[in-house]
């Protein structure tokens, strides 16, 4: 199947990659002889949510590890704000792994005041309300919830940082479709404005509604990419279906 690749800047008011809030050129990432990333070139104007779709082991993890600044070894070209990774760039990106890595000890209350140290640009304040707001109780410890629950503390965590640039990788993965609803909400809602999102999922159909752009990849390359309304008018399908013509062929 031939797809049609669109810049992720290509807008009826035409953006040139240098305004780009997130830009990689020839991004390219091997783990010994496996190539996670393989030349990906990728511009993210401020202000959109982007959806970077793919099967296991298609790169997603990678990407938003490297431009996170977790994983140097790595070829090619990265902007973020105008900052390759290091500490400028990791100021102003708030990133959600795929997995926890809080101890299951430690109670709500113990992440919240954790992040207060670490990042200058955490809202305690947002965060307590984004914990109440999800029904969590600040003196549980992790280990007594539910991987719901859990995934609702790290992204009160993650979303109330006042950054640029949020990362989140499969939020919503492993999850019953009540708790998916409001992990999304509490995303959405809790953006800062003028950010932009880059969100890692396979689940296409949840995040439909709520994606700009999408970036669909497989095996560290781009198949597909472009404005989520430009390619529903395109290909007459629904971002849904097109995923799923686009990794059949």
């Amino acid at each position: 199947m031939t797809t049609t690749s669109l810049p992720l800047s290509d807008r009826g008011d035409t953006m040139a990659p240098e305004h780009a809030l997130v830009s990689t050129r020839g991004l390219t990432v091997r783990y010994g002889s496996r190539t996670a990333l393989d030349g990906l070139d990728l511009d993210v104007p401020a202000g959109q949510i982007v959806g970077l779709l793919g099967e296991n082991g298609c790169g997603k993890s990678t990407l938003l590890k490297t431009l996170a600044g977790l994983y140097a070894d790595y070829s090619g070209e990265i902007r973020i704000g105008g900052h390759a990774p290091g500490p400028e760039s990791k100021a102003i990106v708030s990133y959600l792994p795929d997995r926890s890595s809080l101890p299951d000890h430690v109670r709500v209350r113990y992440c919240l005041e954790l992040f207060a140290d670490v990042f200058a640009d955490f809202d305690l304040d947002k965060a307590r309300r984004l914990v109440a707001g999800f029904g969590l109780d600040e003196s549980m410890r992790l280990k007594q919830m539910s991987k719901g629950m859990r995934e609702k503390v790290q992204v009160s965590l993650t979303m109330a940082r006042r950054a640029r640039v949020f990362l989140l990788d499969e939020p919503i993965s492993g999850v019953d479709p009540a708790a998916r609803e409001g992990i999304l909400a509490g995303v959405l809602d809790n953006l800062e404005p003028g950010s932009s999102l880059l969100v890692a999922t396979h689940l296409v159909h949840d995040l439909e509604t709520t994606l700009d752009s999408v970036v669909m990849m497989r095996h560290g390359r781009v198949l597909l990419t472009g404005e989520v309304d430009d390619l529903r008018a395109e290909h007459g399908s629904s971002l849904d279906q097109i995923f799923r013509k686009v990794y059949r062929s």
